[in-house]
């Protein structure tokens, strides 16, 4: 599989139009949850997800992210800037929802999208970059690995609605 160029991947905070292609990569996305192409197509148009999308927008620690490559959206991240009081007071910034879209798998583009992820953090002030995987992707975890971030904690996680 040929690598992208980074030159020809746009980064760019998102828009409210691009909301149903992000919503759609994270559903590919996911592992645990599987949809047909038709239950994507529909749920993607769930005005939820324009109404998440406006509370990240207006919080000033959240930005959404998409790679754009010939103008179409093949892939997204959220990052939140988190200050904080442990370790001196370090920020941190937590990367969520990475996605690049099926077919462009392989091709550098998560690559490119997670080095964006840390130099945005980088000018914020950010010490520490943190992320998790779900423990059924083990294709993120390499890659994860390969980046140079390391396996340090169990996470834990508790729903409280949906």
């Amino acid at each position: 599989m040929t690598k992208t160029d980074a030159s020809e991947i746009c980064m760019r905070e998102a828009v409210r139009a691009d909301v149903p292609r992000v919503a759609t990569l994270i559903m590919h996305g996911a592992s645990v949850q599987k949809r047909t192409p038709e239950q994507i197509a529909t749920e993607a148009q769930d005005p939820v997800y324009l109404s998440a999308f406006d509370v990240i927008a207006a919080n000033p620690y959240n930005a959404l992210f998409v790679a754009e490559l010939e103008g179409k959206v093949v892939g997204t991240y959220q990052i939140t800037v988190l200050p904080g009081m442990a370790e001196r007071g370090r920020i941190r910034a937590k990367i969520e929802s990475v996605h690049v879209a099926p077919e462009c798998r392989g091709q550098g583009i998560g690559a490119i999208m997670m080095r964006h992820a840390i130099a945005f953090a980088a000018e914020k002030g950010v010490g520490l970059v943190e992320l998790t995987s779900h423990k059924a992707r083990p294709d993120a975890h390499r890659f994860y690995n390969s980046l140079g971030f390391q396996q340090s904690h169990e996470g834990f996680k508790m729903a409280l609605s949906l």
